[in-house]
């Protein structure tokens, strides 16, 4: 099946006891069994069922199997949010002493995660671009994990997954990609040597900002070396599935993050779109970065442009589409400010992957707490505005922007 046919049809029937065409909101706490000794199978992984939703719930497996299907992978782990996803994906791996190399164009909330892991004993390297010739100098027997995202929020860097993929798996380290600004749409990361797939579904997934999630989603193809992973000992016998069976019966399921029922049926719906907004996202995104472009005073980043230097990367990786983020600098802050407060369509508001165009100001709020060094390394500045493209008529986003742009320079 073609792109938007999976997305309705690929692992997917309709619920069997009433025949209805969208999962429903299983909205309860536990479920009864006729008898003991079923929920003791249940309990003891020895028979399929649902005990307590916390572990299970069959609106949000639902939700799993879609998401793990629609990435090639072999299962899924929803969470309550897209950081809890990125925190589960490394701490099912991790222990006191282990190392972690990362890009250094993350989220500032990743950023944030990786400096609160030092109190567990867990060290972070950060590399300012994510090749194979800044990473494998940093490798050593105590590194467990590299760590990435595909297109890096807000500084729009691309990874090249095939080549970061080849290095990690000659020394025997998972890749974990955070595709979020990617989506499935423009890439499967695990088509080129991704081992573990995270996502804020709360982002481009659910599509309309109405829900926090997120998902982690297992290849199957790594091979687990018990003496590096403990886990790997324990459930061994589980064979490529021993990752996703230590997150669901260990920290993930311990720590208590799952995934709300009400917020997996609005992910489920949205999930049905993500196809079609894509397509104009990406369309309105590059068109968008063409006409600001022609501003002598406004610098445009924006991958799919033929000028930035990730340009082949995104043809070769995404089909030439680039996403639906890009970023303009204004020269100062208070000129970012003046812009953004002369737009009348976008809100400002701090989320990417809404129907609606959206921007933000990074340094002085997802970035607030990162130092000068991180923030130049995530490609943030003070005179930086995120923008996150909507589905809106592009013709009415040029026009907006145009006044804006003009107001502010009037103003500065």
């Amino acid at each position: 099946m073609k792109f938007n046919t999976a997305l309705l049809h690929n692992n997917f029937q309709s619920e069997s006891s009433t025949g209805a065409t969208v999962m429903p909101v299983y909205q309860v706490s536990a479920f009864s069994h006729d008898s003991p000794e079923t929920l003791e199978k249940i309990f003891n992984n020895k028979a399929p069922g649902f005990a307590y939703s916390r572990i299970s719930n069959p609106t949000v497996d639902s939700f799993e199997k879609r998401i793990a299907a629609l990435e090639k992978g072999i299962g899924a782990v929803a969470c309550s949010s897209g950081m809890a996803a990125v925190t589960m994906s490394l701490l099912g791996i991790l222990k006191s002493g282990d190392e972690v190399i990362a890009g250094s164009s993350l989220f500032g909330g990743t950023i944030d995660l990786f400096g609160d892991l030092k109190a567990f004993g867990i060290t972070t390297k950060f590399v300012d671009d994510f090749t194979t010739e800044e990473i494998e100098p940093l490798i050593t027997e105590k590194t467990k994990a590299i760590f990435t995202e595909l297109i890096g929020n807000p500084r729009l860097d691309v990874v090249d997954i095939e080549s970061v993929s080849s290095l990690a798996h000659r020394y025997g380290i998972p890749l974990i990609i955070d595709s979020t600004t990617a989506t499935p749409y423009l890439i499967h990361p695990i088509d080129y040597g991704a081992d573990i797939v995270v996502h804020s579904t709360s982002k481009y997934i659910n599509g309309s900002g109405d829900a926090i999630s997120g998902v982690i989603i297992d290849s199957g193809n790594f091979k687990w070396d018990g003496t590096k992973y403990d886990f790997a000992v324990k459930y061994k016998k589980y064979g490529k599935y021993a990752y996703l069976t230590n997150l669901r019966n260990g920290i993930w399921r311990n720590v208590g993050c799952c995934l709300a029922p009400m917020n997996a049926f609005l992910n489920s719906i949205g999930l049905e779109t993500l196809g079609l907004r894509m397509e104009r996202l990406c369309d309105n995104a590059l068109r968008l970065a063409e006409f600001l472009s022609g501003f002598d005073d406004i610098e445009v980043n924006y991958p799919a442009l033929p000028d930035n230097k990730y340009y082949p990367l995104v043809r070769k990786q995404f089909k030439g589409k680039g996403g639906a983020i890009l970023t303009i600098r204004t020269g100062s802050k208070k000129r970012a400010f003046s812009l953004m407060n002369n737009l009348n369509i976008p809100l400002v508001a701090t989320n990417i992957g809404d129907v609606r165009t959206l921007v933000i100001h990074p340094s002085s709020t997802i970035y607030a707490h990162s130092s000068e060094q991180q923030k130049i390394s995530a490609g943030v500045y003070d005179d930086t505005i995120r923008i996150s493209i909507g589905i809106e008529d592009i013709d009415d986003l040029k026009e907006d922007f145009r006044q804006a742009i003009e107001k502010s320079k009037e103003e500065n």
